[in-house]
């Protein structure tokens, strides 16, 4: 378990700790609305290599991204309200395409998961601090 306290102005260097410390390539992103899944997400995006415009797959659930040498998928399940609409966009094809796959709320399908997966609980201070556990 890693543990990190930062600021906005750190992301760069968090997302490269945490390309670096990943057990794989699944990351589970956890935190409570507006705790900046979305924007270390980015910078994680940005740290594989992309030029992409990196935006929130909230009503898509899925934005594809093309790294340096590999593909990244990220996942926004907050809208779903039923497992079948995982199934429907062929979930099981991307978590086991060996990709990078980065899912926010994931909380709604942890039965369709690996058992090894990077766990990424942020949690938001007042003085917009951070702290990240990564598992």
């Amino acid at each position: 378990m890693i543990t990190r306290t930062y600021t906005l102005d750190e992301l760069d260097k968090i997302a490269k700790e945490i390309v670096l410390h990943a057990k794989n390539k699944i990351i589970l992103f956890k935190g409570e609305m507006g705790a900046g899944k979305t924007t270390l997400i980015k910078k994680i995006v940005e740290e594989l290599g992309s030029q992409d415009h990196v935006s929130s797959p909230t009503f898509s659930l899925v934005n594809e991204y093309q790294g340096t040498n590999d593909t990244i998928y990220h996942f926004d399940l907050y809208r779903i309200e039923d497992v079948e609409e995982i199934h429907n966009i062929g979930f099981e094809d991307y978590i086991y395409s060996n990709a990078w796959c980065f899912i926010e709320w994931p909380d709604k399908i942890m039965d369709f998961l690996p058992k090894e997966v990077t766990v990424i609980d942020i949690k938001t201070h007042l003085n917009d601090e951070r702290t990240l556990v990564i598992n």
